[in-house]
């Protein structure tokens, strides 16, 4: 709130620091409620009205919007099934360090599902950015990886990595 006031100073028009006042105050909560209220109709089933309550959510950049979205096209849920999409909606919410999006980058890189052929180091990177982010399974998709991978595929993924690491997760 502290912020908030010193923006308020500068702006110096009392009407805008009451607006900007209200939105601080309610848009987190109803961001969050929205997200729930969404996954509950997806598990519902209700695809159509989750992916339109995902879509507000990811347009104002919401990395759990996105990666569901991804998800949903993945898995063909209440959209054609679409490799290429569910892929550019993975790598929307791996940009902002979202684990489980990252492990979904991982997997296509791997499997080359939507792209020309499976691609090992890119693969391994996505897996190790997304053990890193906290993601369960990501050493276990590492662990299956690693071995079907050449020394030099190996350490170009591991430069990758430290290059990405520091710029995603710099406390970790």
């Amino acid at each position: 709130m502290h912020t908030l006031y010193t923006t308020c100073m500068y702006m110096r028009h009392t009407i805008h620091c009451v607006i900007l006042a209200g939105f601080v105050t309610i848009s987190s909560p109803v961001l969050a409620v929205d997200l729930e209220e969404a996954r509950d109709l997806m598990e519902a089933g209700a695809f159509v009205e989750a992916r339109a309550q995902f879509e507000v959510l990811a347009r104002s950049g919401n990395a759990d919007a996105e990666e569901l979205i991804g998800v949903m096209y993945a898995l063909g849920l209440g959209v054609e099934r679409d490799d290429e999409r569910a892929f550019e909606w993975y790598l929307r919410a791996s940009m902002k360090g979202h684990p489980g999006a990252q492990s979904g980058i991982g997997w296509y890189y791997e499997l080359g599902r939507g792209m020309p052929a499976p691609d090992l180091v890119r693969a391994y990177l996505w897996y190790a950015l997304s053990a890193i982010g906290g993601d369960i399974d990501a050493p276990d998709s590492l662990e299956q990886l690693t071995p079907r991978m050449s020394a030099e595929q190996r350490a170009r993924a591991e430069v990758l990595v430290d290059d990405y690491r520091v710029w995603m997760y710099p406390f970790r």
